[in-house]
């Protein structure tokens, strides 16, 4: 057994804020995975996304290679109820989500995991601090450059 995190050990995460159709609620969802991300991983996390969102969802996308793929678009239109906006690419600073993960790096800057668990000790702690915090949650939407109403 492995006891020091290689360079090549990742942990790699997706993740989506969820605010209600009043805009009373907020919620963070996210999933992680020890393997790049594909295709596959994000039609798992739009499983995930049904399982926990009930009715119609507004899906604010960046264009990441990644969302565009064959199978992910075959997903996305058997699911008519997933509606897709989509930000333009590489702009960061629209989506709310970029926000969540700066808290998450804030939190973990001066760690040093030894391991892959323990990175995702730390990394798991680190979510629920700002998933336990609306407070944390709207600041991300705020931060966004999306107009929102406050």
């Amino acid at each position: 057994m492995r006891t020091s995190l290689q360079h090549h050990d990742r942990l790699n995460l997706v993740g989506a804020l969820c605010v209600s159709h009043a805009g009373d609620r907020i919620k963070l969802l996210t999933l992680s995975y020890r393997q790049n991300v594909s295709g596959d991983e994000v039609i798992a996390f739009l499983r995930h996304l049904l399982h926990y969102v009930p009715g119609p969802i507004l899906l604010l996308w960046d264009n990441h290679p990644i969302h565009r793929r064959k199978k992910v678009q075959t997903f996305l239109a058997q699911h008519q109820h997933i509606h897709v906006a989509w930000f333009p690419a590489y702009a960061p600073e629209l989506n709310p989500v970029e926000f969540v993960w700066t808290q998450l790096n804030e939190r973990l800057a001066g760690t040093a995991p030894r391991s892959q668990d323990e990175l995702r000790t730390y990394v798991l702690a680190a979510i629920a601090r700002t998933r336990n915090s609306p407070k944390r949650l709207w600041a991300c939407i705020f931060a966004s450059d999306l107009p929102w109403p406050h």
